[in-house]
């Protein structure tokens, strides 16, 4: 279910942030590639986006697939 986050904060040389979930869950991490699979070319802090959840295969928690910009 697609939820909507701010940008908390995007590291374009690392390659990966943050997004912080209006429902007030935890932060969600995203990264460069799911970005970019989305078609977008990167995130700048404190913008409005859409995304989907997914489990982190490390196991570290989830991760934001599917972004847009809302």
């Amino acid at each position: 279910m697609p939820q909507t986050g701010t940008v908390k904060f995007f590291n374009h040389a690392k390659g990966f942030g943050f997004i912080t979930p209006e429902d007030g869950e935890k932060d969600v991490f995203v990264h460069i590639s799911a970005v970019q699979a989305s078609g977008l070319t990167g995130l700048e802090d404190g913008q409005k986006v859409t995304f989907e959840t997914e489990p982190d295969k490390r196991g570290k928690g989830p991760k934001a697939v599917n972004l847009s910009v809302a």
